[in-house]
């Protein structure tokens, strides 16, 4: 606005001896065009794209979903003896080799893996920028790991000391206070 009021005037008369370039209309026609989209679409021909990978197909390989000869023997029971024998007998071994093969998993040592892994975990972070973040997080995690190992090995020293009174029961004769 001017200092009366009024709105500022559209043309400016220039204060250079050069000669005012002709006003620009309000709206340009190359700024206010759109992008006019041609009638002819943007088509590849034919021997381009038949040129290409487009219309190889792969190869069709069977693979076989089942072992025939299982599924005989297994009609085969079921027909003379009426019920489905081999599966059972299927079941009963994997269910005997997975008893097997997994033994009871320690419980110290578990904890003894879950420390490292958290040691390792916070030298990561600390590598990173980020130790302070987790720092305090993980040493506390670490310190109630140390208690419940503390706890284990507390229970096993006891289990030890019940299983040598139990193959001693004289107890230890070379202690001086018996």
């Amino acid at each position: 606005c001017s200092p009366g009021g009024d709105t500022l005037p559209l043309q400016c008369h220039p204060t250079s001896s050069k000669e005012p370039a002709p006003a620009a209309p309000a709206f340009s026609p190359l700024v206010c065009q759109t992008r006019r989209l041609s009638a002819k679409p943007h088509l590849r021909p034919a021997e381009v794209c038949q040129a290409g990978d487009a219309y190889t197909r792969e190869k069709f390989k069977p693979r076989a979903r089942r072992d025939l000869e299982k599924e005989k023997q297994r009609l085969q029971n079921i027909l003379a003896t009426g019920k489905d024998v081999v599966e059972h007998k299927v079941k009963q071994i994997l269910g005997q080799t997975k008893e097997e093969e997994i033994p009871e998993p320690d419980r110290f040592e578990e904890l003894v893996n879950e420390i490292q892994e958290r040691r390792e975990f916070l030298a990561e972070m600390e590598a990173l920028g980020q130790g302070k973040k987790y720092q305090r997080i993980v040493l506390t995690e670490i310190s109630q790991k140390m208690r419940e190992m503390e706890i284990i090995d507390k229970k096993r020293s006891e289990e030890m000391k019940e299983i040598m009174t139990k193959d001693f029961p004289g107890g230890n004769k070379s202690d001086p206070h018996d």
